[in-house]
């Protein structure tokens, strides 16, 4: 049978960096009871994104961070606006670039992510934010043959 929900949860960001949320959504899926369908994240947003990325080696994490950075740095005199400080406009482009929704296939009610993938937050602010997201999860909750 086709079901769906819809979960909003919060995250608490240390400011700028990469903030993995794989596990409280892998928590969400599993309870929902279903089995095959889609989940979308979906954040509430526009000054971070969300992000699927190795999980492995935390280089790649800096790496990541260290080039955006380079790419889109703060305090640019390009922007006029910086309501909320020099980081603020910064932080629009790099959310812009970036993406504020991820769909994830559901295979007998577990994600199916990558053995070195994991869901991120970035946080594209310099000071600690509250952020929301919106899980909508999808699909069949018949569970014959698992």
């Amino acid at each position: 049978m086709f079901s769906q929900i819809i979960e909003t949860f919060t995250v608490d960001t240390r400011g700028r960096g990469l903030h993995d949320i794989t596990r409280r959504v892998d928590s969400l899926v599993a309870g929902c009871g279903i089995a095959d369908g889609l989940a979308t994240l979906f954040l509430r947003h526009t000054s971070a994104s969300l992000l699927i990325q190795e999980n492995a080696d935390p280089d790649v994490l800096g790496d990541l961070e260290r080039f955006m950075l380079r790419l889109v740095p703060d305090g640019d005199p390009l922007y006029r606006h910086r309501d909320e400080g020099p980081d603020d406009m910064p932080a629009h482009v790099r959310a812009a670039l970036t993406a504020v929704q991820l769909s994830i296939p559901l295979a007998k009610g577990r994600l199916m992510l990558g053995t070195w993938q994991a869901i991120y937050l970035w946080e594209q602010r310099t000071h600690p934010h509250r952020r929301e997201v919106v899980l909508h999860i999808a699909g069949d909750t018949d569970t014959r043959g698992y």
